[in-house]
């Protein structure tokens, strides 16, 4: 599979089970977690299909939303994070959605991070410390597994996945990203998506705070939304970093196969 690769078209079908995509969760999710689970797993295995689930997408759109509503954290999001890493290391889940799942943990360890970058000096309104901080443990608890599938991986949930390994840096981890991304600095100069987007996970994995702030700036003045320079670096770098890989995903997604 390809950088940009898009994953082979599902037929799309309409029947009592709902949309193709959940009725693929489903199976992944009976298989992988056969004991009791989270909440959120009912929309997967209710009998009772949302007239609104017309598609793939607005049945992901509810489920992710159910998980981490409106990118904030809630009680039960700790819990329902459980549901995303069993299908984001599921060979059955199309490259898309393994993305999106990478993608999904990524904002849900974030969220505090990302929100004091955007309101500093207030308090982000939505806020919840003990909800996000279990959010942030419950994809921890996962990060090895993750990363573990990482030599089996296609390149597009690669990219994810660096971004969420320099979220939770450890020695091990840091030391082995530069020569896992070497190849994507050579194939995607500075200057485009998936080239700045890497470039950017380099440096924040150097954990230089002044070659961190002086790169987000850099980068934030070019392309995106800023932030006060009064926030601290960590959370304003985590703040450009998501925004670098919404995109990087949406052009994933678009761009034609094989390119």
């Amino acid at each position: 599979m390809e950088t940009n690769a898009e994953p082979e078209p599902t037929p799309h079908t309409t029947n009592a089970a709902g949309p193709p995509i959940r009725q693929l969760f489903r199976d992944v999710i009976a298989d992988r977690m056969p004991g009791p689970r989270p909440p959120q797993a009912a929309m997967l295995f209710d009998g009772e299909v949302d007239p609104c689930w017309d598609d793939d997408q607005s049945f992901l759109s509810d489920f992710y939303s159910e998980i981490l509503h409106q990118d904030t954290c809630q009680p039960a999001t700790a819990d329902g994070l459980a549901l995303v890493p069993a299908l984001a290391v599921d060979d059955r889940v199309p490259a898309r959605h393994r993305f999106e799942a990478v993608g999904l943990l990524f904002r849900a360890a974030t969220v505090a991070e990302r929100h004091l970058a955007e309101t500093w000096p207030a308090t982000p309104r939505h806020a919840d410390p003990d909800s996000e901080a279990r959010a942030r443990s419950a994809v921890q608890a996962h990060l090895p597994t993750l990363l573990a599938r990482w030599p089996a991986e296609c390149p597009a949930v690669r990219l994810a996945l660096a971004g969420l390994a320099v979220v939770f840096p450890t020695d091990r981890t840091l030391r082995a990203l530069t020569p896992r991304l070497r190849a994507f600095t050579h194939q995607h100069p500075q200057g485009t998506d998936i080239g700045d987007y890497v470039r950017f996970v380099l440096v924040l994995a150097s954990q230089n705070d002044d070659q961190i702030l002086t790169a987000t700036e850099k980068l934030t003045d070019a392309y995106w939304t800023g932030t006060a320079r009064a926030v601290p670096a960590r959370p304003r770098a985590l703040h450009l970093l998501g925004q670098m890989l919404t995109k990087v995903g949406i052009g994933l997604t678009r761009a034609p196969t094989g390119q």
